[in-house]
């Protein structure tokens, strides 16, 4: 294999190789039935301190609470909504909801312009008198024995442009014959 070919490498991660952001493993150690998700730990904290300061309302039912509050715990270990953890997906829900309605450009929310007035303005110039049709151009010698005719008055009396020595010498053509 050339060096060129071992430089080039491609990686690629599918959803099976990538690893979950769990919690409760630390070297040897593991907490009794862990790792646990981010949304586990979310559901323990919340519902254990909901279940201690509600407990002069549920002690009567027994541990029943107890028991839903560790069901509540265990259920929500892989659940997926569109391929997604619930706490992705509440804060993708979240931020669409954040999203101005017509978008985004460059970061900031794309509005349109203020209306404003179109002001312009323009500038007629007196143009020279045209050459009466019925002269003739001028002759111009130049040197190598090629001719030429001499310009329209507005470009000060010789051709500016290529194009417009090639038509001053087309027409030169046209009117030696």
């Amino acid at each position: 294999m050339s060096a060129v070919a071992a430089s080039r490498a491609g990686r690629f991660y599918t959803s099976a190789r990538r690893h979950p952001w769990v919690l409760g493993k630390v070297a040897d150690w593991k907490i009794p039935l862990g790792p646990y998700t981010p949304s586990q730990i979310a559901v323990a904290v919340g519902g254990g301190f909901l279940l201690f300061k509600s407990i002069a309302v549920w002690s009567w039912m027994g541990p029943m609470p107890v028991v839903a509050w560790i069901l509540a715990i265990w259920a929500v270990r892989r659940p997926k909504i569109r391929g997604r953890a619930p706490a992705q997906a509440a804060l993708g829900w979240l931020l669409l909801a954040w999203q101005p309605s017509g978008g985004r450009v460059a970061g900031r929310a794309a509005r349109d312009r203020a209306a404003r007035p179109l002001l312009g303005g323009f500038t007629i110039e007196e143009t020279p008198a045209p050459v009466p049709s019925g002269a003739a151009p001028r002759r111009l010698r130049r040197p190598g024995g090629l001719r030429r005719a001499a310009a329209s008055p507005c470009t000060g009396g010789r051709p500016v442009s290529g194009v417009q020595q090639l038509l001053a010498l087309t027409e030169q053509a046209g009117g030696a014959r």
